[in-house]
């Protein structure tokens, strides 16, 4: 499996917000105002260290799902930067429906193959994403939620609001909670396990995407998706889990933690 589906159509609506007490750069306060957050300057733009991340790991073909109005976005992945180890193909989801909707509109690109899907604005380990690439069918990695409190610029309050998942005896995902509430966060004991969007996916998840209605936050969400293929279709998802920090850009107070944490990673696409 070498294809991969990064999810870079939102919005963007918290890194538009202006923080106080920030020194941003005019760049930084231009892709914060447009909300386009893979291309802030954090040394290079976040998805260039992404995407290097991606090549390490052995994956060679990617879709970037986009927006119609993600002109720039594609301007500079087509035409400006120099691509050696990857291609990068593109997806435009019309609307901001939710990842689940993300994810079908890169159908076509995928065709047929298993693939990973992730977010344009978290930077993952490269264990975790060679992991899910050598595994033999659906999956998805899973962070410890004291490992990424210690490791990462997420604070715990902010991990709370992160999906949690159950896992059930033979290392399997049995349930996953978009957003769950603090009070049964505390209470559960698989809250220790926090998924941050980092999935192998086969076919299987297209009708899905499609079948679950949108969620109380009016989105269709992939993890309803999983979650229908667990139930209605008895698909196993392997939990591979890591110790290990994932970096989450969204607002701007997350840029100059970022930049720390990715001072002098070698870049190479």
């Amino acid at each position: 499996m070498d294809k991969a589906v990064i999810l870079a159509r939102g919005l963007g609506t918290r890194m538009r917000k202006e923080g106080s007490g920030l020194n941003l750069g005019p760049e930084e306060k231009r892709m914060a105002a447009a909300g386009i957050k893979a291309l802030m300057p954090v040394g290079r733009p976040f998805l260039d260290y992404v995407l290097s991340s991606l090549a390490d790991s052995g994956y060679r073909s990617v879709c970037l799902v986009i927006g119609p109005e993600h002109d720039e976005l594609r301007r500079y992945y087509s035409r400006t930067v120099t691509l050696e180890r990857l291609e990068i193909d593109f997806a435009v989801q019309e609307e901001p429906l939710g990842t689940a909707d993300a994810v079908a509109a890169a159908q076509s690109f995928v065709d047929g193959s298993n693939f990973l899907a992730i977010n344009s604005d978290n930077y993952y380990p490269v264990e975790a994403l060679k992991a899910l690439r050598q595994l033999s069918g659906p999956g998805l990695a899973v962070f410890d939620r004291g490992s990424m409190v210690e490791m990462s610029n997420i604070s715990e309050d902010r991990l709370a609001k992160f999906a949690i998942a159950h896992i059930d005896p033979d290392g399997c995902l049995s349930r996953i909670r978009e957003k769950p509430e603090l009070n049964s966060l505390i209470h559960s004991s698989g809250a220790n396990w926090v998924s941050m969007n980092c999935w192998r996916f086969d076919p299987e998840i297209f009708p899905a995407c499609t079948a679950v209605p949108p969620s109380p936050r009016g989105e269709l969400e992939i993890t309803d998706a999983v979650q229908y293929c667990i139930d209605e279709a008895g698909q196993r998802f392997r939990a591979l889990c890591f110790a290990a920090p994932v970096l989450d850009l969204s607002s701007r107070e997350d840029i100059a933690p970022i930049k720390k944490h990715l001072a002098g990673q070698r870049v190479y696409l």
